[in-house]
């Protein structure tokens, strides 16, 4: 994305500026909304997948796409982690520093090398970063080198066949037009737009069966009410 426009917002509600949401674009569906007061929720308020991922969060944690730092924080304060907290959006880490969390970078996940972490988490979506399903195996070979001996990837994703499910439960998707949870999105938020930008959701057992293949045992935590859920992703021994 070549305009920050997630830093933008989130620095617009830290200093008491929010006017309006995030408006999120795809070509073939009505704009959604994103509230940005949502990015700065309590542990309280996040949904049970997310409260999941963080009690199992231990040791080192990498918080990958770490967007306002509110997971971070949590892991910081309440569970006494030690915690570095990630985004490729400049604003973002700008206001992260600023809630307090101690160690966050304004860093892509890919070009991140040299470092080993306990836990990797990636929440909100946090599959989306992989971008199209023929980059998977590229994002297991990267992950895997900044893992720990005995570490642990915490992940989120959603099925999202049943946009594509009619009343009388057929699914209507163009296979030529390649799988069906890859979405390209684009970002308004006031008088900026970003460019268009891949986003992929992945259904547990294709991405089940890509972490085998890449060497990792796969677990399925819990699942959400909206088709979403929580995959757990260790190194086979």
């Amino acid at each position: 994305m070549n305009k920050d426009i997630f830093g933008t917002a989130i620095k617009d509600f830290y200093t008491n500026n929010y006017t309006e949401d995030i408006i999120v674009k795809a070509p073939d569906f009505d704009d959604d909304h994103i509230p940005i007061s949502y990015l700065f929720r309590a542990y309280q308020e996040m949904p049970l997948i997310e409260q999941k991922a963080l009690a199992l969060c231990n040791g080192n944690v990498l918080d990958i796409g770490c967007g306002a730092g509110s997971h971070s924080l949590f892991l910081q304060n309440d569970k006494n982690l030690n915690v570095t907290a990630i985004d490729i959006s400049k604003g973002a880490i700008e206001i992260c520093k600023k809630r307090g969390i101690k160690h966050t970078y304004v860093q892509d996940i890919f070009s991140l090398k040299n470092e080993k972490y306990d836990t990797l988490l990636l929440l909100m979506n946090g599959s989306g970063i992989i971008g199209k399903l023929n980059q998977i195996d590229r994002f297991f070979t990267h992950i895997k080198t900044l893992l720990k001996p005995g570490g642990q990837i915490l992940m989120d994703s959603s099925d999202i066949s049943y946009l594509f499910t009619d009343d009388d439960g057929g699914f209507w998707v163009d296979a030529a037009a390649g799988y069906y949870g890859e979405m390209q999105y684009k970002l308004k938020y006031k008088e900026q737009e970003s460019d268009w930008f891949d986003w992929l959701y992945i259904d547990y057992n294709t991405l089940q069966n890509a972490a085998n293949t890449n060497g990792f045992v796969s677990e399925l935590l819990c699942e959400g009410e909206n088709n979403d859920y929580l995959a757990r992703f260790t190194m086979v021994n």
